[in-house]
């Protein structure tokens, strides 16, 4: 019989995210509601034509808005915080890694190297290349528990990064173009051309670490 062992975000969480986060919005919102005539007297105060509609409307209707509009803004928070969700099941040969809109599978002797980089579960495979890195909260202990002896507190390649920027004479004209698309994206926050310029990067043997905008690369063995 084959042993399966599964870590996941617990349920508790995943609740928690859906209910208190609205609730801290909504309660935002009433807060901002409330100290309105205060914050309208600030000269650089943000949305103020906004804050000024709101002002105009009579009660109880600013205050059920407030509380409305502050619940949905928690509401598209929570779904975000949650699509982080992930689940890693390892069963036989492969490493199964679900959450919300993802669902990987990455043959388990691909995997020699598993550790967190911040709030990401990264693994990397014999020549240190990254198979696969997803978002996920889940404390460490429970993750070395699953990945047993291939399990390391930190990145062992951590000394081997080094900061890009432009005109570096030992980064191929290809890769250059890349990595100054994807410094355009973390510049925009464009998340998804982030992941996807990583992902090209990686094809070209180019391991990547960001550190607040900055990207720090290495190459993985050939």
């Amino acid at each position: 019989m084959i042993e399966e062992r599964t870590v996941a975000t617990p349920a508790s969480l995943r609740v928690a995210v859906w209910l208190g986060v609205p609730a801290a919005g909504a309660g935002l919102g009433w807060l901002i509601h409330y100290l309105l005539d205060w914050i309208l007297r600030i000269p650089f105060a943000p949305f103020r034509s906004l804050l000024r509609q709101v002002e105009r409307l009579g009660e109880p209707q600013a205050t059920i808005g407030a509380l409305v509009v502050g619940a949905g803004l928690g509401l598209i928070f929570a779904f975000y915080i949650d699509r982080e969700a992930l689940t890693v099941r390892v069963a036989g040969t492969e490493v199964v890694l679900t959450r919300p809109g993802v669902h990987r599978t990455v043959p388990r002797a691909d995997i020699t190297t598993a550790y967190r980089d911040r709030d990401h579960l990264v693994l990397l495979d014999r020549t240190g290349r990254e198979v696969a890195r997803e978002p996920f909260l889940v404390g460490a202990r429970r993750l070395a528990a699953l990945f047993g002896t291939a399990w390391h507190d930190q990145d062992p390649y951590a000394e081997e990064y080094r900061r890009w920027v432009p005109g570096l004479p030992q980064v191929p004209a290809e890769a250059e173009a890349l990595f100054a698309a994807r410094q355009r994206a973390l510049d925009k926050h464009d998340d998804r051309d982030v992941r996807e310029l990583r992902t090209e990067l990686a094809r070209l043997g180019y391991v990547l670490r960001d550190d607040r905008k900055r990207q720090h690369f290495r190459r993985a063995d050939q």
